[in-house]
């Protein structure tokens, strides 16, 4: 009685064990970190919770990487991505490297897939430039012009009327602090004077296309031009032509005027007083109060604020642009010189969401090298839903099936391997929910293959107890040889197939792994109820019967 006794205490515990883990869990709610969500204690896969699927690998479209360099390429990008999705709150992604040149994530339950895959796939580049003040590249625009009308011919450059002033353009860089440095002008009143070349655009086909911001190192051109205007300064003869140690960028985003949209591009020194690479900390994003733009304060290392420190002391009163991924996101003026701890101020078009993707991607660093998306799936809630539901109903069906063939075959038998079977299905989603794997569709159908498997051994073990009470054994001697004489057989099975539910988690992906790891869980639960939950209902019906009691079974 008191094995009996010890026996039903441990199952006891395990069951509360269980039923505890299976409790909804409190998280952050992404809206609102200040409040929390309740969510389901177990995390569903892709393919039942939906979200996206990516497949990445490092950009080198010339193939100049080594086989060495690309791989410590695609392990920091590992650790870039998993650090980027840890900070944009995913419940259990999964980021790995398959092979030695891709890598996958899965963000299941996501509900703005273009969201994550921006977060992802930024390289995050941070640079802090200063706008050129000088004429250099002003006063090389007519070799440009020339160069430009060489290369690609008179014929072949399309006439575009030149308009004599552009209005409006003083409205839309003297009142906000957004896409140009104007905001921080302290009131400078800016005007448009209108295209810098007044000849023939087709002779002077960069300069006709070039607006006069009011700003040194700043023009303006209108959002139509832009793909021109870009296919003429990726030109070899125009690149060789801007001046030695001057680059030009162009702005995050374009700017509106009434009907018209235009693009700054911005002059600057190549060389670059801070890189991201000295920054410690970034965000959270806030607004400004007075202009009610987002930006993001940011914190640099001891080493970035030496740095920072001596470059801007230098240029109190010049205009700072700050280009991320090559492109400028703003270009204040240096009111004083700046340390450790500064803020980037975003453009009047971006959204507090985008200064907040802009903080998280800081924080988590910048990838090694560009990376592009060969593979991209999104799985709707809904479908996922769907297959919740057929897997609810197949799983119901299953067990229904099998309670009354063990029930009719076995009778008081059959009803504790049901007893049995309960526990078992507690104690595989107490160790899903407790161990935090992830419940795929494959993994609902390992999970009902390994009920199967849990009612298979206590057929063997039946089976086994049914011939030694055929061959005249006591009920106790017969279910203690039924179990022994079972063990084996037992053991052989569940072994093999946990060996091969390991061989799938070491190689699959995705649901594969989701296959193996509810497989091999439902495996060591099946075993173990059936070994011990089985024999301690036998042992308890045996001490409350006459030994001289036939079995039911």
């Amino acid at each position: 009685m008191q094995s009996a006794r010890n026996r039903v205490l441990i199952i006891l515990a395990l069951v509360l064990l269980s039923a505890w883990s299976l409790l909804p869990k409190s998280i952050p709610d992404p809206a609102d970190p200040t409040r929390e969500t309740q969510v389901s204690a177990i995390n569903f896969g892709l393919d039942l919770a939906g979200g996206m699927h990516l497949a990445v690998e490092i950009d080198d479209p010339d193939g100049t990487l080594t086989d060495a360099t690309r791989a410590d390429a695609i392990n920091r990008t590992l650790t870039t991505i998993r650090n980027r999705i840890d900070e944009f709150g995913v419940r259990e992604p999964t980021i790995q490297k398959v092979g030695t040149d891709r890598i996958i994530v899965e963000l299941a339950g996501i509900d703005d897939p273009e969201r994550a895959t921006q977060i992802v796939e930024r390289t995050a580049f941070l640079e802090f430039k200063l706008v050129r003040e000088d004429d250099g590249f002003r006063d090389a625009l007519p070799r440009i012009d020339r160069g430009i009308v060489a290369v690609v011919g008179v014929a072949a450059l399309a006439p575009a009327p030149v308009e004599d002033t552009a209005p409006g353009l003083e409205d839309l860089l003297g009142g906000a602090p957004s896409d140009s440095a104007a905001d921080e002008a302290a009131g400078d009143t800016i005007q448009s004077d209108g295209p810098i070349g007044q000849a023939e655009p087709e002779r002077r086909p960069l300069t006709g296309l070039l607006l006069e911001s009011g700003l040194p190192g700043m023009f303006l051109v209108a959002e139509q031009d832009v793909p021109t205007v870009e296919g003429f300064l990726a030109l070899d003869t125009v690149v060789a032509l801007i001046p030695r140690a001057t680059e030009l960028r162009w702005g995050a985003r374009p700017t509106s005027v009434g009907s018209a949209s235009y693009r700054e591009l911005y002059v600057l020194n190549a060389d670059a007083l801070l890189t991201g690479d000295r920054l410690e900390d970034a965000g959270p994003a806030a607004r400004d109060p007075n202009f009610n733009t987002p930006y993001v304060p940011f914190q640099t290392t001891r080493q970035g604020a030496r740095i920072f420190e001596r470059g801007t002391s230098r240029n109190v009163g010049r205009y700072m642009a700050i280009v991320l991924d090559g492109k400028v996101q703003s270009a204040p003026t240096i009111n004083e010189t700046l340390s450790r701890r500064a803020q980037i101020t975003m453009g009047s078009g971006a959204t507090f969401q985008e200064a907040q993707d802009l903080a998280l991607v800081l924080r988590a660093g910048a990838l090694p090298m560009p990376i592009k998306i060969v593979e991209r799936r999104t799985v709707s809630p809904s479908l996922g839903q769907d297959a919740i539901d057929a897997g609810k109903l197949a799983g119901i069906i299953g067990i229904i099936g099998v309670v009354l063939v063990m029930v009719w075959y076995y009778r008081l038998a059959g009803v504790m391997a049901v007893i049995a079977l309960s526990a078992y299905l507690l104690f595989v989603l107490g160790a899903l929910a407790g161990l935090q794997a992830t419940l795929t569709l494959p993994g609902i159908a390992g999970l009902i293959l390994s009920i199967g498997m849990a009612v298979d051994a206590n057929v063997l073990i039946f089976e086994r107890i049914r011939e030694e009470t055929d061959a005249g054994k006591t009920p106790r001697t017969a279910v203690e040889n039924g179990f022994a004489e079972a063990l084996s057989a037992i053991v052989d099975a569940n072994l093999t197939t946990l060996i091969t539910a390991g061989i799938l988690y070491q190689f699959g992906t995705g649901p594969v792994r989701g296959f193996a790891v509810t497989l091999s869980i439902g495996i060591m639960a099946s075993f173990f109820t059936a070994l011990f939950v089985t024999r301690t209902l036998f042992l308890i019906y045996l001490e409350r019967r006459s030994p001289a009691d036939p079995l039911s079974i």
